[in-house]
């Protein structure tokens, strides 16, 4: 399996042409390859990732019942605030209620907090009152907005990636209709990971265009080698950088060309060579998943496809069809 690229994007935005392509360049291999790409000089200040992940401790610290006072919409169409352990139970393109239910017999356990853009009239956010945690959504709501920004400038490189005529892929995303994802899985101990009674998030492919993730430093990420299905390779945190990957929409805007690599969170390194009592400690991270426009019709791009040896692989579907059919999965069954 290839080793995930580090890439420097700070030319990506600031530099010349030239510069500009060799970035997208090395984004490009890595898609192709793995589905991943380490990212430093991304441009999200590193001081506010801190202080997110600390605004996520201070909330995930919580009473449950004070959590609960923004809690998630049963079903989901709308994907915002709170989820306790077990509400939600990942799956990968698994859609019959019997299966579901079945896979809901080992819980996922960790709990999330879900919010998006301020403007997203369809899905509005929901959050706990303020004097429950005075400057919370404040705080949110800006990092959100350096999210997008950041995504849009990933966008303006993958057009050139793959030769989009300007003004390229950023304006399919010109509604900001993201998803900011706060991430805490609690500490466990390991036999239960191990002899498969629970899981912390079980192995699946995302949804949307991009991912963007931000760690702390507990280990655990595993992705699936694109070479040898159901065989995981441990992905540890690197400093200073946020790890994206390529989601469903986007594999399937390129035809395949990039992959959407499954992944799944497990035992860190050092528990999983250990021994089976060792608790496993709380992990936080901070996933911003990034899709296009609800009414975007998601097709094989003109240069990712041939009638010569390379047809198109998928049907065209609109980006929100996709995305709320594999949302409602996560919480129905």
């Amino acid at each position: 399996m290839a080793e995930i690229p580090i890439v420097d994007f700070s030319q990506a935005s600031s530099g010349i042409q030239d510069e500009k392509e060799h970035v997208a360049k090395q984004i490009d291999e890595a898609f192709r390859n793995v589905g991943f790409v380490y990212l430093k000089n991304h441009g999200v200040p590193l001081d506010m990732v801190e202080e997110c992940f600390s605004w996520s401790k201070k909330f995930f610290a919580l009473p449950l019942s004070t959590k609960l006072l923004a809690p998630h919409p049963p079903g989901g169409a709308h994907h915002r605030g709170y989820s306790a352990p077990g509400l939600e139970k990942v799956s990968q393109h698994e859609y019959d209620a019997n299966e579901l239910n079945k896979l809901r017999e080992i819980p996922d356990f960790k709990e999330s907090f879900e919010s998006g853009n301020v403007n997203d009239s369809a899905q509005p956010n929901i959050w706990p009152p303020e004097n429950v945690l005075s400057g919370f959504r404040g705080f949110m709501e800006r990092y959100f907005a350096a999210c997008a920004e950041f995504v849009h400038r990933i966008l303006d490189t993958l057009s050139i990636a793959l030769a989009v005529p300007s003004p390229g892929l950023s304006p399919t995303h010109s509604e900001s209709l993201f998803q900011l994802r706060l991430l805490h899985y609690p500490a466990i101990d390991a036999a239960e990971l191990k002899q498969g009674r629970r899981s912390r998030i079980n192995a699946h492919s995302d949804f949307g265009t991009l991912t963007l993730l931000f760690q702390d430093g507990i280990a655990g990420l595993e992705i699936e080698d694109p070479h040898t299905p159901d065989v995981f390779r441990k992905v540890d945190p690197v400093e200073g950088t946020v790890l994206v990957n390529v989601g469903d929409l986007l594999a399937r805007w390129s035809n395949d060309r990039w992959k959407s690599t499954v992944h799944r969170v497990g035992l860190p390194r050092a528990q999983n060579e250990g021994k089976a009592d060792v608790l496993v400690p709380d992990r936080y991270s901070i996933p911003f998943f990034a899709t296009a426009n609800p009414d975007t019709v998601i097709e094989a791009l003109p240069r990712c496809w041939d009638e010569d040896g390379n047809p198109k692989k998928y049907e065209s579907v609109t980006a929100w069809g996709y995305v709320q059919m594999r949302m409602a999965a996560l919480y129905e069954g």
